[in-house]
Parts: C-alpha cells; structure tokens; sequence
C-alpha cells in the first residue's frame, strides 16, 4: 500500500512539473511603466523560484548583407520572472532577438523574429535549450528572402 502511495504521488508531482520556458508579449502586459518603451517583455515559466533564473538576449540580424550579433540587455522587472528588452540594435537590416534562459538544471531558449512594427509573435519559437546556430539562421531566412521582394 506504501508503494502504491508513493507511486501515485511521484505520478501527481510529474503531471503538475511545468518545463522551463518563456512567454513573450506586449509590453502593456507587464502591467509595469518602465517598460512601456520595451520592443518586448517576457517572463519565465516553471522555474520554482523565478528570482534565481538567470537570463540573457541578443539580437541576430543581417544589416547590408553582413551577419551581425549585439548583446542586448535584459532589464528585469519589479516583480520575479518579468523582463523587458529595450531595441539597442540598428533599425535597419533584418533581426530576430535570440533568448536564453537557465533555471537551475533547466534550459530554455527563444527566437523572436522582429519586424517593422515590432515582434512577430506568431513566428516566435520556443526550445527546452538555447537556440542553436542553424536554428539561429532558419529563422532569419524568412525575413531576409522577404526584404528582398
């Protein structure tokens, strides 16, 4: 009976275990003024004390026909897991803002495709590790073979 205890317990503990990741949106979603001015926000899911995630952000673009990379900073918000990122690369060229995120033992990564009026969050792509260099490179193909029509 014990063991059908504890099994039925570590079930419970798995089906309610969130994996480590991110959501994006808006910045009026961050219920916060400082970021008002924000390209984006995001905050951080299933990490079991979102103060001690350690995030991170660059923006990958192509600008002229050069690859170019710029470390972004990530301002964290007022309350635990909420971050803003600010744009700090050219506005001209085409980017997407690459995400990185640990918790712990967890990973997590984001693409964030940019485009002229903002984040395209309908193309934004969400990994259990941070985004690798091919993935990286699928996902400004699309937006560099558009700005070519």
């Amino acid at each position: 009976m014990l063991r059908l205890g504890i099994a039925n317990l570590v079930v419970a503990m798995l089906a309610c275990a969130e994996d480590f990741t991110f959501v994006i949106g808006s910045p009026v979603a961050s219920q916060q003024f400082q970021f008002k001015a924000a390209t984006f926000v995001f905050r951080t899911e299933g990490c079991g004390d979102a103060g001690t995630a350690q995030v991170s952000a660059t923006a990958e673009g192509v600008l002229k026909g050069e690859r170019q990379s710029v470390v972004l900073k990530v301002m964290p918000g007022s309350k635990p897991g909420v971050y803003a990122v600010f744009q700090s690369w050219p506005a001209e060229g085409q980017w997407i803002v690459n995400l990185k995120g640990t918790c712990g033992n967890a990973h997590a990564g984001a693409i964030v495709p940019m485009g002229p009026k903002g984040f395209i969050r309908e193309s934004a792509k969400f990994f259990p590790h941070p985004a690798t260099e091919s993935e990286i490179e699928t996902a400004l193909k699309p937006l560099i073979t558009g700005a070519k029509k």
